[in-house]
């Protein structure tokens, strides 16, 4: 009697059976469809970024190393080596199960170990730029702040995907969060990284709203947090007068506005097309630090109003797929990380380019996958590889 072909299952199909059988199909998840358009965009869109911030960091620092004396392609290795350092990071957090951030023991392991860093930084950094955020080991400087935001992400994702049915009680879910935004973004006051503590709370306010938790906690919390940091800034008057020289440009430019006015001359001097890569003037003295928080405004200048919407455009859609993926998400705890990453970038992202143009507050944040440091694009494409694992898997309809 011959076989009904139709009926006989394929060689893909008995291995994924039996996977399944075994138990290895779920504590690996093996796909057995091809990735979403999220997975391959959100890819396109980071590896972009990474190039495109190679390319500006050698245009932005060749000056800059020059005057120091030492080659103007110090930074752009330097990044190089970082790049690579974060792909291996990335593919790392994508190919590691992101269910395996559940084990407790393991994820109380890695958060503990980075407060202790975050601690031990407060005590012994560096200091750099008015901030004691860095930590120097050897010929390297990390900044310990960058990896604490994937370690809140995954700390308060294990958190609501186990109590997010429990909002209404407040001992349960909001008190536990709040916890876990004083003490990340406290760390960060302390370290006088007041930009670091305002991506921090911006997070976990993004997280808790997702979790659905009551409107009069979320607006009790998001008031309770602008008071604090308001009191926190008029404390610390030296980094208060940085912040919100913005608002009194004219009066400012030529002291703690400094930075952002020439910012936007820069910004005005590349018009709708730019002056070109590598012809901008930013980066002869004008602007300091153009390769790292200011890196935006030399990509204005050099790249025009073209490269500025592509930069913006490219981090809106960003966090418009990583939204997408944490709304597709095959269980609670992938939608949380990846509602934790895409408010990580897009938070940092607005503040970095509102306050190059002037239109927010100046707190010295990098552009995530863009400006010069090894800590923030290591920790950025980790993050990305995060998402790049919870988008591998997402429901899909037909």
């Amino acid at each position: 009697m011959v076989a009904d072909r139709r009926t006989t299952p394929t060689l893909k199909e008995r291995r994924l059976a039996t996977l399944r059988r075994t138990g290895v199909a779920d504590r690996h998840r093996v796909a057995s469809e091809k990735p979403s358009a999220a997975f391959f965009w959100i890819l396109i869109i980071v590896t972009s970024f990474v190039m495109l911030g190679l390319v500006m960091v050698l245009s932005s620092s060749s000056v800059t190393n020059l005057h120091s004396g030492s080659s103007a392609w110090a930074m752009f290795e330097r990044q190089l080596i970082w790049a690579a350092l974060g792909a291996i990071a990335m593919w790392a957090a994508y190919a590691l199960p992101y269910e395996t951030w559940r084990n407790t023991f393991l994820l109380q392991s890695v958060v503990g170990s980075v407060l202790v860093l975050n601690i031990f930084v407060i005590l012994k950094g560096a200091l750099v730029n008015g901030a004691r955020a860095w930590l120097d080991i050897g010929p390297f400087r990390m900044q310990p702040s960058e990896f604490m935001k994937i370690a809140v992400i995954l700390f308060c994702a294990n958190l609501l995907s186990h109590r997010h049915r429990s909002v209404q009680i407040t001992s349960i879910v909001l008190w536990p969060m709040i916890a876990a935004m004083g003490v990340s973004a406290g760390l960060c006051a302390l370290q006088k990284d007041f930009g670091g503590s305002l991506i921090f709370g911006g997070v976990v306010l993004v997280m808790m709203f997702i979790a659905g938790l009551p409107a009069r906690q979320l607006v009790a919390t998001t008031a309770s947090v602008g008071v604090l940091g308001f009191l926190v800034l008029n404390f610390a008057s030296n980094a208060s007068q940085r912040m919100f020289a913005f608002m009194h440009l004219d009066a400012t430019k030529e002291d703690s506005g400094y930075q952002v006015y020439q910012s936007l001359l820069s910004i005005a001097n590349g018009g709708w097309s730019g002056t070109g890569i590598g012809s901008g003037t930013s980066k002869w003295g004008y602007v300091p630090l153009a390769y790292s928080d200011f890196i935006f405004s030399v990509i204005a200048e050099e790249m025009g109003i073209f490269g500025s919407l592509m930069v913006v455009g490219g981090f809106l859609a960003l966090v418009i797929f990583g939204l997408q993926v944490a709304l597709s998400a095959p269980d609670t705890h992938g939608a949380f990380i990846a509602g934790g990453i895409s408010a990580w970038f897009g938070v940092q992202a607005l503040v970095n380019v509102g306050g190059v143009v002037g239109a927010l507050p100046m707190t010295g944040l990098t552009l995530p996958f863009l400006s010069y440091g090894g800590s923030s694009l290591i920790a950025s494409m980790a993050a990305a590889g995060l998402l790049l694992n919870v988008a591998r898997d997402v429901k899909t309809s037909h």
